[in-house]
């Protein structure tokens, strides 16, 4: 059978690096399949995957001029099933800033945030306008002549 683009063929693993294995196809020819091919699912060590000498089936993606064969495992065999997505429960800060606020159940105007975010807002630039002052001044005065 022809090695070409999208073909299933059966090989040897001959080889396997940190990046990937090099595997033996029909016409003595070699490929690789990346680590990012070998399986569905995280490969951190391609020797957990796959051992040397091992039959496996391989899908062709590419081959480039150079003769060089791009393979995969991944995909001559059905994707994983993915799961069901659930939305996460509702965001509600335990405490900080929102613990501050009046009961869910009195809303609140716009007016009446604006002035409390106002009002909060200016209390937090004066303490750090007081400690970064305070951090200023006394460098030079505290040395002594001797």
């Amino acid at each position: 059978m022809a090695i070409e683009v999208g073909n299933v063929l059966e090989g040897t693993v001959t080889g396997i690096t940190k990046f990937g294995a090099f595997v033996e196809l029909p016409d003595k020819k070699v490929g690789l399949v990346h680590i990012s091919e070998v399986a569905n699912e995280y490969v951190k060590d391609v020797h957990d995957f796959l051992k040397v000498q091992e039959k496996v089936s391989v899908k062709v993606l590419s081959v480039d001029d150079k003769g060089k064969i791009g393979l995969s495992i991944k995909q001559t065999k059905p994707a994983p099933e993915k799961k069901e997505f659930r939305p996460k429960k509702e965001f509600r800060p335990r405490n900080g800033f929102e613990s501050n606020r009046r009961s869910v159940a009195a809303p609140v105007s716009f007016e009446d945030r604006l002035s409390r975010f106002m009002k909060e807002s200016d209390e937090r630039l004066l303490d750090l306008k007081r400690n970064t002052e305070s951090k200023r001044g006394g460098r030079g005065a505290s040395r002594r002549a001797d």
